[in-house]
C-alpha cells in the first residue's frame, strides 16, 4: 500500500519495536530492512514519511541502535512514554523509576 502514495502524501509507519515487540506481537518474520529500503524509495518520489520505533530504555541510559541509514530521516524527535509497559508486567511490584522510555517519531520531511 505505501507504494501507492503519491507526491506531497503522508505515510505513518508503526512497525514492530526490534527491541521488545518482535516476541510479543508475532512479528519474527518482519523486516526493518525492508521497510527502510521502501521508505527510500516513496520518499525518491516526494512522499512524506513518519516512522515511530525504539527510541530509549533504561531511562535514556541505553540507546536503541537500529540499522537506519544516513539521511533517510532529516528530522528525529524522541516522544517520552513513561515507564515501560513491558517491564510493568514483567517486575510487578518492583519500582519502575529506572525503566522510563522514549520512542523515536523519525521524519524524512
Amino acid at each position: 500500500m505505501m507504494l501507492q502514495a503519491k507526491k506531497g502524501d503522508l505515510v505513518y509507519c508503526d512497525p514492530p519495536y526490534s527491541h521488545s515487540q518482535s516476541i510479543l506481537y508475532g512479528a519474527q518474520s518482519f523486516s526493518l530492512e525492508h521497510l527502510l529500503r521502501v521508505i527510500e524509495k516513496v520518499k525518491e518520489r516526494g512522499v512524506n514519511v513518519a516512522l515511530s520505533i525504539d527510541g530509549t530504555k533504561k531511562s535514556g541510559d541505553m540507546i536503541c541502535h537500529l540499522p537506519i541509514p544516513k539521511g533517510l530521516f532529516p528530522r528525529e524527535i524522541l516522544v517520552n512514554c513513561g515507564r515501560s509497559m513491558l517491564k510493568r508486567f514483567q517486575m510487578k511490584e518492583r519500582t519502575l523509576e529506572t525503566e522510563v522510555v522514549a520512542d523515536r517519531l523519525l521524519l524524512t520531511c
